[in-house]
């Protein structure tokens, strides 16, 4: 599995990190605009990414505009249909529905998590996204 993982702070982001290096390669970027550039890298590289886990609070570019960002890139690329799509979790320190609902509903999120973020969480929501069996 190769995860890109983008959020501003640096322990959440290297937390993140350390939960899911067993599981394949984990790439690190600071915020979103940094993320578009690793989305669209990794196109280019015939590698791309099967997880982006993103913070929704970031600076330059947020979590909903990113991913929003990607899945247009997706469509131009021709991804039209959902089990194609990158998986994208959205990471936040807080549970307002109202974030919750932007970022899965109006985003193109694939799933919403809030910090603080452990390995239960985690495998958790993998295993249900069935990128881990």
């Amino acid at each position: 599995m190769k995860t890109l993982i983008a959020d501003d702070e640096f322990f959440p982001r290297m937390l993140l990190k350390e939960l899911l290096s067993p599981y394949g390669i984990c790439d690190t970027v600071s915020d979103g605009e940094e993320a578009i550039l690793a989305f669209k890298l990794a196109w280019e590289k015939k590698q791309p990414y099967d997880l982006i886990c993103l913070d929704i609070m970031m600076p330059k570019m947020d979590g909903h505009e990113t991913v929003s960002t990607i899945r247009k890139l997706e469509k131009e690329m021709g991804i039209n249909k959902p089990s194609q799509e990158v998986k994208v979790i959205m990471t936040t320190a807080f549970s307002d529905p109202h974030n919750s609902v932007k970022a899965l509903y109006k985003g193109g999120a694939t799933s919403y998590l809030v910090k603080p973020i452990n390995q239960e969480k985690i495998l958790w929501e993998l295993k249900s996204l069935k990128l881990l069996k």
